[in-house]
C-alpha cells in the first residue's frame, strides 16, 4: 500500500520538476549504459588461477563407497604433495580398515591419498595425490617470516557444504591474543568444508591454512600458520604412516612433548596473588589464560553463604577426534562465607557442596577414574592452612603416557569461611600433572 501511494506522488508532480528530474538523472543514466571495465577483479583473478591446484578431500565407508567427512586441501609439490587439516583426515587415521580417503580436483578428476604426516598441536596433515605435474601453490614469504601487514587482503578458498569450490574475501588481523597455540585471525567468512583450504594474498601465495570459525560470532576464521605446514612437509618426506597404530603413537609423541613445552610455559610465566577474604592464591600470568569471577550477592532468596568465584582456564585445546578434544587447563577458587549458618551447619554445607568434576566420560577413550582423598596438615607458621584434598585420575586407550587428572580442596582452618579450590588438567603426562597440582597446592595461603 506504501508503495502504491508514493507512486501516486510521483505521477502527480509538476512537468517542471520532472524537467529538472531529468536533467539530473540522465547522466547516471549515460554512465549506466556506458562499456565495464573488461580487467577482471582481483578475486576473479586468484579464483581462476587458484582453482586447478584446490581440491577437495572425502573420507569414504570403505563398505560403502559413501562419504563420511569433506574437506579441502590444496597441491604444493609438483609430486603431489597436498596439504589439509589433520581433522580432515582423522577418521581414516584412527580406523584405516573402515575408511579411505579420496580427493576431487576442480575439473571433477579423482583419486586416492595416502598419508604421510599429521600434526596435531597445528590440525595439520600431508597427503599424497596421483596428480604429478600439476600447478601447485607457493607460501608467502611475508607469512613464513610473521612480516604481513595487519589489513591486508586475503582470499580465502575450498568447499564450503560440498557446494562447490569458493572463494571469499577477508582481512589479516595478525595472531590470535591470549591463545597459546599460535592461529591468525580472519575475518573471511570461513564454513564447514573449507577446513584445510588455502587462504591466499592477491598474487596467489598461501598465508595460511584455512582451520576453524567462532560458530557464536560472525566473520571471526581462523587460519593455521604457514610455516607450520612447511615444517611438516620437511617431515613427510620421510614416509607415511601406514596403520592406526602409528597414527596413536605419533599422536601421543606430540601431546607429550606439546604438554611438556606448555606447562614450562605456565611455570616461567610465574603467577600473580590474588586475595579471597583472608586467603591468598596465585593465578597464572600466562597471557593465554582468561579469568572471570561471580557472586552470589543478588540471589532471591538471600543465600546463607556468600560465595564469589573466579575461574581461570586456557584458551587452547587440540582436537583428536571427532569425539575428543584435550589440553584444557581449568582451575577455580570459591570463597564461601556464612552468612547465618553456626559452625555446625556451615561444615555441613561445605561437606554438601558438589565438589566433583562433571565431564563426559567416555569408555572408547578413557579409563574409569581413580580418586583419593587425604587430609594435609598447614604449615607450623600457620601461613598455609590445613586442607582436606581429593585426587583423580584416568588415563587415555591408546594414547600411552597421557591422563586427565583433577585435584580439588577445601580449606579447613575456620567454622564460618573456607576456600575451595580445584584443578583440571586434560591430556599431561602423570608427573607433569603432579608438579601442576603441587604448585597449585602451594600457593594457598591464609593471613589474618
Amino acid at each position: 500500500m506504501q508503495f502504491l501511494r508514493r507512486r501516486r506522488i510521483r505521477q502527480a508532480l509538476p512537468l517542471v520538476v520532472l524537467a529538472m528530474a531529468a536533467s539530473v538523472i540522465w547522466p547516471i543514466a549515460a554512465a549506466a549504459q556506458a562499456p565495464a571495465d573488461p580487467s577482471p577483479s582481483t578475486a576473479e583473478r586468484v579464483s581462476a588461477g587458484a582453482r586447478p591446484r584446490l581440491l577437495q578431500l572425502r573420507t569414504l565407508v570403505s563398505a560403502t563407497g559413501q562419504q563420511a567427512s569433506i574437506g579441502s586441501g590444496f597441491l604444493v609439490s609438483a609430486d603431489g604433495l597436498a596439504v589439509t587439516n589433520y581433522h580432515v583426515v582423522s577418521q581414516y587415521g584412527f580406523d584405516p580398515d573402515s575408511y579411505r580417503l579420496e580427493y576431487t580436483a576442480a575439473d571433477g578428476t579423482r583419486g586416492g591419498l595416502q598419508l604421510l604426516a599429521i600434526d596435531v598441536v597445528n590440525d595439520l596433515a600431508i597427503v599424497r595425490t596421483d596428480r604429478q605435474g600439476w600447478p601447485f601453490f607457493e607460501f608467502d614469504d611475508r607469512a613464513l617470516k610473521g612480516s604481513l601487514p595487519n589489513g591486508e587482503r586475503l582470499y580465502g578458498l575450498g568447499n564450503p557444504h560440498d557446494l562447490g569450490f569458493t572463494i571469499v574475501e577477508g582481512t589479516y588481523n595478525g595472531l590470535v591474543q591470549r591463545r597459546y597455540n599460535e592461529r591468525i585471525h580472519f575475518t573471511g567468512a570461513l564454513n564447514p568444508g573449507m577446513s584445510g583450504g588455502p587462504t591466499l594474498t592477491s598474487d596467489l601465495r598461501v598465508a595460511g591454512i584455512n582451520v576453524a570459525r567462532r560458530s557464536d560470532s560472525q566473520l571471526v576464521s581462523f587460519l593455521v600458520p604457514a610455516p607450520f605446514a612447511v615444517g611438516l612437509l620437511d617431515n613427510a618426506k620421510e614416509g607415511r604412516l601406514s596403520s592406526s597404530k602409528d597414527i596413536r603413537a605419533e599422536i601421543s609423541r606430540q601431546l607429550v612433548l606439546w604438554q611438556t613445552t606448555r606447562d614450562k610455559s605456565v611455570a616461567d610465566a610465574g603467577g600473580r596473588t590474588v586475595a579471597f577474604g583472608p586467603y591468598r592464591v596465585v593465578e597464572s600470568a600466562a597471557p593465554w589464560f582468561n579469568c572471570w569471577s561471580s557472586t552470589n550477592a543478588g540471589e532471591v532468596p538471600k543465600p546463607r553463604a556468600a560465595t564469589n568465584s573466579t575461574t581461570c582456564s586456557s584458551n587452547t585445546t587440540l582436537f583428536i577426534a571427532d569425539d575428543l578434544l584435550t589440553g584444557w587447563i581449568w582451575y577455580s577458587h570459591d570463597y564461601v562465607r556464612s552468612v547465618d549458618l553456626n559452625q555446625f551447619q556451615f561444615g555441613a554445607f561445605l561437606a554438601n557442596r558438589d565438589h566433583q568434576f562433571k565431564l563426559k566420560e567416555s569408555r572408547k577413550w578413557h579409563t574409569q577414574r581413580r580418586c583419593h582423598e587425604s587430609f594435609i596438615a598447614g604449615s607450623p607458621s600457620g601461613e598455609r592452612p590445613p586442607v582436606r584434598a581429593q585426587w583423580c585420575a584416568r588415563a587415555y586407550r591408546g594414547l600411552d603416557g597421557l591422563y586427565d587428572v583433577w585435584f580439588a580442596t577445601i580449606t579447613q582452618n575456620s567454622g564460618s569461611e573456607a576456600l575451595v579450590s580445584r584443578l583440571y588438567v586434560e591430556g599431561a603426562g602423570y608427573e607433569s600433572a603432579l608438579k601442576h597440582a603441587r604448585r597449585f597446592l602451594s600457593a594457598i595461603q591464609v593471613s589474618r
